[in-house]
């Protein structure tokens, strides 16, 4: 189980990792309501890409949890679990209660 302010960090920290792995300035205010996906978004397809390696890893990392955030079930959803900050906040806690309950 992952609580969701520590979900939250995991994600923002993530991002930024990204945006210092590609060399690219991170956006100055990163909030629950900045888009990941579509437009307007902050990160392009590859950013998307590793945002969601570094947010697997990191959860394994600080949580022991092993999960798949970009599985079946999240690609076939009407609305991208990966739109915002906060949709990613929440289907990371999803996907971890998910593991945890298995």
């Amino acid at each position: 189980m992952i609580e969701r302010t520590a979900a939250l960090n995991i994600v923002y920290a993530s991002i930024r990792e990204v945006f210092a792995q590609t060399g690219l300035d991170a956006p100055a205010a990163l909030t629950e309501e900045t888009v990941l996906v579509g437009k307007d978004a902050v990160l392009d397809s590859l950013g998307v890409v590793s945002l969601i390696v570094e947010v697997e890893q990191r959860v394994e990392g600080e949580h022991g949890a092993s999960v798949t955030l970009a599985n079946d079930k999240a690609m076939s959803q009407r609305n991208s679990p990966f739109r915002t900050v906060g949709v990613l906040t929440d289907h990371l806690v999803a996907m971890v209660a998910e593991v945890s309950a298995a």
